[in-house]
This record gives C-alpha cells, sequence and structure tokens, in this order.
C-alpha cells in the first residue's frame, strides 16, 4: 500500500510541473496495460489549476487512455504466453483462476463487458490484454472502449469545469459508487428491453 501511496503522489505531482498535459497522456496511455494508478487523479488536479482546459484536458486522457488499450490488446493477443506470468506475479488485478471466468463473461456480455470496465472503476487493463487473450473482434473492443473511456473522462472534466473545487470532494468519495450505480441502471434498463421485446 505504501508504494501505490507513493506512486499516487508521484502521479499528483506532475499537476505542478509544464509537462502536466504530457503526463496525462502517458499515465493514461500505461493504465490501459499494467499502470496500477488511474489517470483520473491527474486529470481531476490539472481540471482544477486551469478549469478553461478541462475539455483539452479530457480528449487528451481519452486518447492516450483508447490507445494504451489498444496496446493492451495488441499484447493479449501476439505476446501473452510470453508475458503472462510476469503479469500474474507484479501486477495487481491478474490472476489465473480469474482468466477462465472472463472469457465465459465475453461470450455472452462482448460489448457491454468492455464498455463497463472502461466506463467504472473496474480494472481497465484486465480487460484489454484478455479481450486480445480471447481474441474478441476489434472494432467492436474499439468503439466501446472510446463510448466508455471518453464517458468517463468528459464527465469527470465537466464535473469539475462546473462546479470546481467543491465536487472533488465528492468524486474522491463517491465517483466509483456512482459509476457503478449508473452502469447497473443502464444494463438493467436494456435487459428490460429484451425481454419486453422478446415478448
Amino acid at each position: 500500500m505504501k508504494i501505490v501511496r507513493r506512486l499516487y503522489d508521484w502521479v499528483l505531482s506532475w499537476a505542478e510541473t509544464p509537462y502536466g498535459a504530457w503526463a496525462l497522456f502517458i499515465i493514461a496511455f500505461a493504465e490501459s496495460s499494467f499502470f496500477p494508478i488511474p489517470p483520473d487523479v491527474l486529470l481531476i488536479a490539472l481540471c482544477l489549476g486551469k478549469s478553461e482546459k478541462c475539455m483539452k484536458y479530457a480528449a487528451i486522457c481519452t486518447a492516450g487512455s483508447v490507445l494504451g488499450g489498444m496496446a493492451g490488446y495488441a499484447l493479449g493477443w501476439g505476446f501473452w504466453s510470453s508475458v503472462d506470468q510476469w503479469f500474474f506475479d507484479y501486477v495487481p488485478g491478474f490472476h489465473e483462476d480469474g482468466f477462465e471466468k472472463v472469457q465465459v463473461i465475453y461470450q455472452e456480455w462482448d460489448f457491454w463487458f468492455v464498455f463497463v470496465a472502461a466506463f467504472t472503476p473496474v480494472p481497465y487493463k484486465v480487460v484489454t490484454i484478455t479481450a486480445g487473450v480471447f481474441g474478441l473482434n476489434f472494432f467492436m473492443f474499439f468503439v466501446a472502449t472510446v463510448i466508455g473511456r471518453a464517458a468517463r473522462f468528459f464527465l469527470v472534466a465537466g464535473m469539475i469545469k462546473k462546479f470546481g473545487e467543491p465536487v472533488k470532494a465528492i468524486i474522491d468519495k463517491w465517483f466509483n459508487l456512482l459509476t457503478i450505480l449508473f452502469v447497473f441502471l443502464l444494463i438493467a434498463g436494456f435487459y428490460v428491453i429484451k425481454v419486453v421485446l422478446g415478448h
């Protein structure tokens, strides 16, 4: 936990430098395949510092994360057998017994599973790599990633732009719960539609 906290503080420190936007892109890219700290941390700090650039920062964060997701997919598709043990040993969120469960979920939910992982606090890196390992349709993966990541980062940036500092405490405390609730309601709504149309 001390290591994670140090990484968190290190990510946050980039907001005080002229290279904050570049750091945001790189961290968003890395988080999609192996880095443990979500880019939201730096995104929020940058948006608070320069609220007029909130949407620009959200776009940078989205671009980095989507490209990182594509890299994660490529890693899973072409190199997984060479690096799998390293991920299982050193990268949080990766467990051998969880891979089979993820494959079963893909078979039923594919697009929605990627979207939910891209939008919520679910470890997105696990999804990007396993999508490649199991050969999920790349175009579908890409679309779900763009929609999910953009929705998440522009929502955060938009809230900071509109409400400023007071909303930071709310995001820090409740963002994970609120995004999970939103996705739950979204999926429930589609399930109801499916049931109604099925009848």
